[in-house]
C-alpha cells in the first residue's frame, strides 16, 4: 500500500525518499530498515524531529514519519536498542531527532523527558523488498587505509562539551587562509546538525556515519574503526589539504572513540588532537588516557577553557596550552597551525 508522509526524519537521507512511499508489513529487524510510524502523543521537550533538509519540525500526534532503526547510547539523552522482535502495530520509541528508533530502556528524564512513543505502521519498501539506509550508502568500512591526508581530531570527556565549536573555528579560520578543509562527525547517533553546520563554517564537504549507513555507532565496536577509515579514503579521494574529524560523544561512552584513537593507522595520520572537558579533573583524565593510547591532546578547549581558573591549570599543570574556541577562535587556528608547521604535519 501508499502512504503519504508527514515528516522524513534526517537519518534516511541518501534513500531520496518521496512523500508518499510504498510500505510492506514484512519487518526486519535491523539497523537501518526504514519504516512508517505514527506517533501516538505530544511531547512538550526534546518534541522535533530534524527533516532531511535539517529544519526542525514539533512532531505531532497522529504525525505520520519515516524513521530508522537503531541503538543509542546517551549520557544526557536516551538509551535505546532494536526490539528483538516487531510486528505491524507494535510500539516503539523515538530514541534521537534525527529518527533513529527503537525500544527506550533509560532515560534522563530531566534533559529531554521520557522517549516518544510511535506505532510501527510498516517498512519502507521497494517493491516487495524492505528498505535499509545501508543501501544507499556513499563509502564502505575498509580494514586498510590508504590516505595520507592530515588529520585533526577533536575528542572529549562526554557530549556537549564543545567539541563542534572548536572544529567549526577551526574551519572558518582555514577557509579565510585558503584552506581546503573537509570535515567529518564519525562517532555518535544520526542527526545532521553539527555536519551541516561545519559546511556553514567553511568545509567544503562534510559527512558522518550515516553516510556509511549506519544510523550510529553503540554496538559496533567491531567494526568502527573500519568505518572511520572508509570514511577518511572517501573524503582523501577530492585530496584536501585536511580533514578535521569531531568525534560524537566522549572516549569513554559506547560510541567507539576509544578504538578509533587506539588504532595505528589513525595515529599515523594524526597532525593534531585537540580535546574537550568540561573541568579541570575532565581535562587531566582525558589528557591522560590519550597520552596512554598513543593518541596526544596537543590543545585543550571547551568549558574549562572559560576563564583562567581552568586555563592556569591546564597549562600548569598539564603543560599543553588552553585555548577557548569560542573567545579565542583565531588563537586558536594560529597556534595549532604553527605546531603543525613545525612538526611537518601540514
Amino acid at each position: 500500500m501508499k502512504i503519504l508522509l508527514d515528516k522524513i526524519a534526517s537519518v534516511t537521507k541518501n534513500a531520496n525518499l518521496p512523500e508518499k512511499v510504498t510500505v510492506i508489513e514484512k519487518l526486519v529487524v535491523e539497523e537501518g530498515a526504514l519504516l512508517v510510524v505514527e506517533a501516538l502523543k505530544n511531547k512538550t521537550i526534546y518534541n522535533q524531529l530534524e527533516l532531511v533538509s535539517g529544519r526542525l519540525s514539533t512532531i505531532q500526534k497522529g504525525d505520520i514519519l519515516a524513521v530508522a532503526l537503531g541503538n543509542r547510547r546517551a549520557l544526557k539523552g536516551f538509551v535505546g536498542d532494536l526490539p528483538e522482535r516487531l510486528k505491524v502495530g507494535d510500539t516503539i520509541h523515538l530514541l534521537n531527532m534525527g529518527g533513529v528508533a527503537g525500544i527506550c530502556t533509560s532515560q534522563n528524564v530531566k534533559e529531554v523527558g521520557y522517549a516518544l512513543k510511535v506505532k510501527v505502521i510498516g517498512a519502507i519498501a521497494k517493491g516487495k523488498k524492505p528498505l535499509n539506509i545501508k543501501q544507499f550508502s556513499l563509502f564502505k568500512g575498509k580494514k586498510r587505509m590508504e590516505s595520507t591526508v592530515p588529520l585533526i581530531l577533536i575528542s572529549g570527556t562526554c557530549m556537549d562539551v564543545g567539541k563542534t565549536s572548536v572544529a567549526c573555528e577551526i574551519l572558518q579560520k582555514g577557509r579565510r587562509k585558503g584552506l581546503h578543509l573537509f570535515a567529518a562527525k564519525l562517532t555518535g547517533v544520526a542527526a545532521l546538525k553539527d555536519v551541516e553546520k561545519m559546511k556553514d563554517y567553511g568545509a567544503h564537504k562534510s559527512i558522518s556515519f550515516v553516510d556509511g549507513g549506519y544510523t550510529s555507532t553503540a554496538k559496533h565496536k567491531g567494526e568502527i574503526v573500519s568505518i572511520t577509515k572508509g570514511a577518511i579514503d572517501y573524503l582523501s579521494q577530492s585530496k584536501p589539504d585536511a580533514i578535521v574529524i569531531e568525534f560524537g560523544d566522549g572516549l569513554l561512552g559506547e560510541y567507539g572513540v576509544e578504538e578509533i584513537l587506539k588504532n595505528a593507522d589513525l595515529q599515523n595520520n594524526m597532525a593534531f588532537h585537540i580535546g574537550c572537558a568540561y573541568d579541570p579533573l575532565g581535562a587531566m583524565k582525558l589528557v591522560e588516557l590519550c597520552e596512554a593510547m598513543g593518541a596526544p591532546i596537543n590543545m585543550m578547549s571547551g568549558p574549562v577553557t572559560d576563564n583562567s581558573v581552568g586555563v592556569n591549570f591546564i597549562e600548569k599543570t598539564l603543560k599543553i596550552p588552553a585555548v577557548n574556541a569560542l573567545t579565542q577562535g583565531e588563537k586558536l587556528f594560529r597556534q595549532m597551525m604553527k605546531e603543525m608547521k613545525k612538526r611537518k604535519k601540514i
